[in-house]
């Protein structure tokens, strides 16, 4: 399964791509879309758009994981990286890509095991499960991968599968 990792913003969106197996996990490609500073909001999303319609095309993820947003004091920021993340969510829609959300907590039990875990950790358990040489950058690249390698754990796993309703198991009468 090929896992396409978001961590939206307005400034900087980090990307991972991964090819995931109920084994292992390896790295396909990460990196970060930028849009210039001092544009406007609206052509800033339309490059964030344009961007993530590329990238879609190019890797052709079966499935992408999405980060949460979670506001912290900063709310002006925070509304921006909301317009980011719904130009993201509406381009993987219009390619009829099945999206997954994660909040940053879900992606540090997943790759960490432990959920209030620092970033550095989840860090150095994504070069670790991913078998990288070196520490994958920029951070936003990073989180993204992190984001992949939560959905990768998630999607793979026995239980999640299990979860498969099927009408044909019960008795209907």
């Amino acid at each position: 399964m090929r896992i396409l990792g978001i961590d939206p913003g307005v400034a900087t969106i980090g990307f991972g791509v991964i090819e995931a197996t109920r084994q292992n996990s390896t790295m396909v490609r990460c990196g970060v879309i930028t849009t210039p500073p001092g544009l406007p909001l609206s052509q800033r999303l339309t490059l964030i758009y344009q961007d993530m319609r590329e990238l879609l095309q190019t890797f052709h993820p079966d499935e992408v994981a999405v980060e949460e947003l979670f506001f912290n004091t900063n709310l002006t920021t925070g509304i921006a990286v909301a317009h980011g993340r719904g130009v993201i969510l509406l381009a993987v829609e219009q390619e009829n890509i099945p999206i997954y959300e994660y909040t940053p907590m879900q992606v540090k039990q997943a790759v960490v095991g432990y959920g209030k875990a620092e970033k550095k950790q989840v860090m150095l358990m994504t070069q670790r499960l991913l078998r990288l040489d070196k520490m994958p950058r920029p951070d936003d690249a990073a989180d993204a991968l992190g984001l992949a390698l939560c959905h990768a754990r998630s999607a793979t796993s026995l239980l999640n599968r299990e979860r498969v309703f099927d009408p044909s198991r019960y008795d209907t009468r």
